[in-house]
């Protein structure tokens, strides 16, 4: 097998955030579900953005969190997603390559202006998500280069992406290269609605070698196999994937393979600010001890010392160097 040129490629919905502290009052006056994702359209997103005031805005979308993360653990990452070319696009653009990020997907000339993300967080830390998918949801196979994949050590795959057909065939294009590169996929299922519309056909893509590696938290795995009892989700999971990592917020993670259940605490934290991005960077570091060959313990060690960074501050990117932080608590990078 050839030596890889990225550690992680990451595809995804190139979505820009814009965050807001505020109280559950908003939430109801806007008829939303707290702690869920719900897809919204150009004029919806025009009606959230006029009543939310002063916010912070910063380049996300789930699997760029996680790509980005990965960099600043010293990782050599690669994303690609769908932007247009207008001023959120641009910026955008910027924002991940100057977090040392290959990124080279061309820029949609027409159609939806660049994805959007309405983020607003509760006093408790929970986060609401109100998103304009936009240009992000016109990716197409004909943005996968299969160079790039190919030399790929794992290809990580948002379960966001699965909602456009256009998209589908770009996720199943560059799992088909990967694994044909001797590569792995990885997975995020991103949120429990996302599991909800898509349930079978993720069970699909795990059962049939489609991916190798997925991130789930609690709610997403008892909505993958539709029961309360973690243990019995959990033993399902063991059989359909060759590794399963299960995120459980202040409880830590399971990591989990054919042979066994590894338990991981969390990182202690001082102060829960916003969980805005937990998940992805806790896969970032995940993934990062993956490649770097440290074992599902020290993996699932880097990916608690980075969702615990992440959760400490508003917004789903790292405000210090992830290397500099994991180098202090003596864990590999």
């Amino acid at each position: 097998m050839a030596s890889a040129k990225y550690d992680v490629l990451g595809i995804g919905n190139a979505i820009f955030d814009v965050l807001l502290q505020t109280d559950e009052g908003f939430l109801a006056s806007h008829g939303m579900t707290k702690g869920s994702m719900a897809l919204i359209d150009e004029k919806q997103a025009a009606s959230i953005y006029k009543d939310m005031g002063p916010a912070i805005e910063i380049s996300g979308g789930s699997a760029a969190n996680t790509i980005v993360g990965l960099a600043g653990f010293g990782a050599r990452a690669a994303y690609v997603g769908k932007v247009k070319d207008d001023q959120i696009g641009r910026l955008y653009t910027h924002d991940i390559r100057a977090a040392k990020v290959a990124f080279d997907t061309p820029p949609a000339s027409g159609g939806p202006a660049t994805g959007c993300s309405y983020i607003l967080v509760t006093p408790d830390g929970e986060r609401t998500m109100n998103t304009y998918l936009g240009a992000a949801q016109e990716l197409t196979p004909a943005d996968i280069d299969p160079g790039e994949i190919a030399a790929s050590a794992i290809v990580y795959l948002e379960g966001y992406l699965w909602d456009p057909k256009e998209a589908k065939d770009a996720f199943l294009k560059a799992s088909q290269i990967a694994h044909e590169a001797k590569r792995q996929v990885a997975l995020t299922l991103s949120d429990a609605f996302c599991v909800d519309r898509y349930r079978d056909e993720f069970l699909a893509l795990m059962r049939n070698g489609t991916v190798d590696l997925i991130f789930a938290n609690e709610a997403e795995l008892h909505s993958l196999y539709q029961t309360s009892d973690f243990d019995t989700a959990l033993t399902e999971l063991r059989k359909d994937v060759t590794l399963g990592v299960v995120t459980r917020s202040e409880k830590g993670c399971m990591v989990a393979t054919k042979d066994g259940v590894t338990s991981v605490p969390a990182f202690p934290i001082q102060k829960l600010v916003d969980t805005t991005g937990a998940g992805d960077l806790f896969a970032a570091g995940f993934l990062f001890g993956l490649v770097r060959g440290a074992g599902h313990e020290k993996a699932g060690r880097l990916g608690a010392l980075a969702a615990a960074e992440v959760i400490q501050h508003i917004g789903a990117r790292p405000q210090v160097s992830l290397k500099e932080l994991a180098q202090t608590n003596g864990l590999p990078v």
